[in-house]
C-alpha cells in the first residue's frame, strides 16, 4: 500500500438546479467566499490557477489546478493538481428532484514533505481532516446558492 496515495469521494445534495451549481463550481476564484477552508485562489489564466487551503491541521496545502475537462452538458468539471498534492479532482453533477446531487472524486499523491514523513500515523487524521473540509464546503455552497 502506498501510504501517500489517497482516494476521496463525497456527495453533496444542493438546493439549486444543475446549471446554477455548475456555474458556482466552475468559478474556483469564488470558493473562498463560501468554503472556509479554501483560503486563497489565484488565477494563472483561463484554465489554470493556484489554490491554497487549510482545514483543522496547522498547515496549508497549495496546488496548481489545470483544467482537464469542462463539460456543462454532462455536468462535469475536472482538473489536474500539482504541488503539495498531485493527481486529479472531478465534480459530476446530476439533477435530484428540484436540486442537484454533486459527486466529488479526488485521487492524489501527497508530495508535501512533512505529510510524507508522517504518512502512516497521520493517514487517519488527514482523512478526517478532508471529511470535515468537505462537510463545510457542502454547507457553504448550499448557503451561497440560497443567497444568490
Amino acid at each position: 500500500m502506498d501510504w501517500n496515495h489517497y482516494r476521496f469521494r463525497s456527495l453533496w445534495v444542493l438546493p439549486a438546479p444543475v446549471p446554477a451549481v455548475y456555474e458556482a463550481l466552475e468559478r474556483v476564484e469564488d470558493y473562498p467566499r463560501w468554503w472556509p477552508q479554501v483560503r486563497e485562489v489565484a488565477r494563472l489564466g483561463e484554465t489554470s490557477g493556484v489554490i491554497r487551503f487549510r482545514s483543522l491541521l496547522p498547515f496549508d496545502l497549495t496546488s496548481t489546478l489545470r483544467e482537464r475537462r469542462r463539460d456543462p452538458g454532462a455536468g462535469v468539471l475536472e482538473v489536474t493538481l500539482s504541488g503539495d498534492m498531485e493527481g486529479w479532482a472531478r465534480w459530476t453533477l446530476a439533477a435530484q428532484g428540484s436540486g442537484t446531487l454533486a459527486r466529488y472524486e479526488q485521487e492524489v499523491d501527497v508530495r508535501k514533505p512533512l505529510l510524507r514523513w508522517l504518512a502512516v500515523p497521520g493517514r487517519p487524521v488527514l482523512r478526517a481532516n478532508h471529511t470535515l473540509m468537505m462537510r463545510a464546503g457542502a454547507r457553504g455552497l448550499a448557503a451561497h446558492l440560497q443567497a444568490v
